[in-house]
Order: structure tokens, then sequence, then C-alpha cells
């Protein structure tokens, strides 16, 4: 057979026939036989036929296989929006916008804006000859392998410097799109980006994509990108910064090439206890800027908030706790009867020997004063509280220059 259908074109005249279909062979262009006829032949008499063709074709069922058979990249599923797009559904009818898409279908542009490009996650990469681009909405992904690991790292840092250069971009938007307001109380965003996070209770090579953001106060985890402004109110976990601490940054252990999982864990204090997230990002420039930004965020917060004050019983009488960035501790009795609160015991960080808690609802201080250690009974998990005393602790000392 000199011709074979592989292809129909949305919108255009074999389409709108109804007709035709992909497997079918041409036998006769108006009433000329094409059985015997060459390849040339045949489509110098498809050329010839004019602008009315009438043709004659025979069903290959056994053609079929191979003429379906498509570019790859016409069944990359990859439909959804950027951020800044408009919803889905508002896409334009004109038809020659339809037929512009359908004659491309060998070529699929793919917008980087806030999409994770990563190894190891979706696909098991023994060679190092992978890269997965993960959409910002989490719901498409696409693989890309490489003759060799050289070529692999070449094509993940051209793509991976591509998103970063667009992050402040992607920042701006967020902060115009949500105003004043800001996300969970918080005025402003510092940092933002994906990162991959241990799944809790799995094996070492389970990950999951996490979008994190830093804000002035929190630490915000996303499972995917907000397109609405109501979906960023609404994150996966939310984690005060004056309550968080890195506790680790560096290779992962049992990475079977060392120095490739390049990871960080954070730990927060809860009222429900202790919440640590263990990330890994993909190369180790990202190591170094999210771990900076975490710390730094950490004392500016400590710095922004000053002060927090929590209820406790001390020796069977009710009594506040404040803890003051600047001043330290002091314990007062509650106001009662319209009289005002009498302060019972006021150190400074200095005078502070050791603390120490039950992880239930005691909390212990030992300034090495004449009244000893106090006992103090929150009523509730006491590690918030210990966390945040850690972060005024190490705000202080950045401060004057004891650490870098």
């Amino acid at each position: 057979m000199p011709i074979l259908i592989s292809k129909i074109f949305k919108g255009l005249a074999a389409d709108q026939t109804q007709a035709l279909y992909v497997g079918d062979a041409i036998l006769a262009v108006n009433g000329t036989d094409l059985r015997d006829a060459t390849h040339d032949e045949a489509v110098q008499a498809l050329k010839r036929a004019g602008k009315e063709v009438l043709l004659e074709v025979k069903y290959m069922r056994e053609a079929t296989p191979y003429v379906k058979k498509g570019s790859p990249v016409s069944e990359i599923g990859w439909e959804t929006p950027p951020p800044e797009s408009p919803r889905l559904g508002s896409a334009s009818s004109d038809p020659l916008s339809q037929l512009s898409l359908s004659v491309n279908r060998d070529k699929k542009t793919i917008p980087l804006k806030m999409c994770y490009a990563t190894h190891n996650m979706a696909v098991s990469d023994p060679e190092n000859r992978l890269i997965e681009v993960h959409s910002p909405d989490g719901k498409h992904t696409v693989v890309l392998r490489s003759k060799d690991s050289a070529t692999t790292q070449a094509w993940f840092n051209a793509i991976h410097s591509s998103i970063n250069d667009l992050i402040p971009r992607v920042v701006a938007e967020v902060r115009d799109q949500l105003g004043k307001t800001g996300i969970a109380g918080s005025r402003e965003i510092r940092h933002l980006g994906w990162l991959a996070e241990k799944v809790p209770g799995e094996n070492e090579k389970h990950w999951k994509p996490a979008l994190v953001v830093l804000t002035e106060k929190d630490l915000l985890i996303y499972e995917s990108m907000p397109r609405m402004k109501e979906a960023w109110f609404s994150p996966l976990h939310t984690y005060p910064l004056l309550a968080t601490r890195l506790v680790h940054s560096g290779p992962g252990k049992g990475s079977p090439q060392s120095g490739v999982d390049l990871s960080f864990a954070t730990r927060t204090g809860t009222r429900q206890g202790i919440e640590t997230h263990l990330f890994r990002t993909e190369t180790s420039r990202d190591l170094s800027l999210w771990t900076r930004n975490i710390v730094q965020g950490c004392h500016n917060s400590a710095e922004l908030i000053t002060e927090i004050t929590t209820s406790c019983t001390y020796k069977n009488q009710e009594c506040h706790l404040t803890i003051h960035y600047e001043h330290g501790f002091s314990l007062s009795t509650e106001p009662q009867d319209g009289a005002f609160s009498k302060t019972i015991v006021q150190y400074p960080y200095e005078k502070l020997k050791m603390s120490s808690d039950d992880g239930i609802r005691m909390l212990y201080l030992d300034f090495g004063g004449k009244d000893g250690e106090l006992q103090l009974d929150l009523h509730s998990c006491p590690k918030p509280i210990v966390f945040i005393i850690h972060s005024f602790l190490s705000a202080k000392i950045t401060r004057l220059g004891l650490v870098a």
C-alpha cells in the first residue's frame, strides 16, 4: 500500500469528514487507482486532486499499531498552568489556537517557574542518568534520561539554576497577591522553594516533595504550590521559628555515595511534644542557603517577638512566667480582685545554671539562688518553652559575636 493515514489533525478537512481514521490505506484519489502506484506517484496524485477530493480507503488493522505510535512528546500530560495563569477551564476557544496546538504536538513547552527538579524520588536512578521535573501542583512528572551521568549533571544544573533564578519573581508575585495580610500573621516571605522531605517511618530512600516557605515568624510546609490566595492560609504544617531549631546539616547517613544526599533536620517544640523533619537539598549551595536562612530566621524572630508569657503553677500558686529577650526570666502572681500582680523572682540569663523538663508538663529552672530550683507546672507540654529559651539564648550569643 503506497499511502497510510498516520495522523489526522484536529480541525482540518480530514477531521471534519468524520469518515477517515488512523490506519486507513488510500486506494484511489478521484477515481485514480493507487494500488500499484509508488509512494511518490500517490503523493503527486493527492497534490493534483484540487479543492474537492474523493478518496477510496480501506482500514488496515494490521498497520494500526505502527501508524498510531506518535511522538513521545505528545504523550506528556503537562496541562497545568503556572501559578500566575488563569484558572483551568478559561483557555481560549479560538479554533486556530486549537489547530496550532494540534499541529505542534511534537513539541511541548513546560514553564519552569516553581517546578521542582530532583533525582531519585519518583524513579530509582542507580546510574545517575535521570532528571525528574515535577509540576508546581504535584500532579505531573517528566523524567529525562541522558546518555551518561556527566550529561545528566550538566542538564540538571541548567534546569535547577533556571528554576532558582525565577524564585525572587515568585516571591514578589506572592507578596502582591497576599497584600498586607501576609501568611499566618507574618508580613513578609523571606524564602521559599522545593525540598525533598523524608517520609516518616519509611526506608532511607522514600522521600516526597515539600514546598517550604520561611516568613519572618514561621516555617510553613505545603504539599504543592498554592494557586489561589486562600490556599496560602492553609499550609500542611505551621511551625513558629522561635520554637524551632536546626539540629543537623550535612551528607545523609547511609547514603550510597558520601555527600550525595545533602540534608538537614529541624526540630520544633509543640504542645504534642517534639516534631522532627528531615529535608534533602539538591546542591551544597542550596544546603547552605536553607540552613543559613533558618538559623537567621530563628534569631530574627527572637528579636522581633521579644517576649513570651505563659501561665503556670508554682508552689500551689497560679502564676505567670515571662521570658524576655533582653531581661531574662520573671515569675509573677496572678492579679486577683483588681490588685496588681506581684513579682516573685526575677533573673537575667546569666544566672541560669541549668534547665530541664519531664516532657509532660513540668519545667525546672535552676538559677542557683536561695530558693533553689524553680519547679513550674505549665499545665501542658513544656517543649515549646524549652525551645524558645534556647532560641533567645542562641540569638543573644550570636549577637555578641560568640558564634559565627
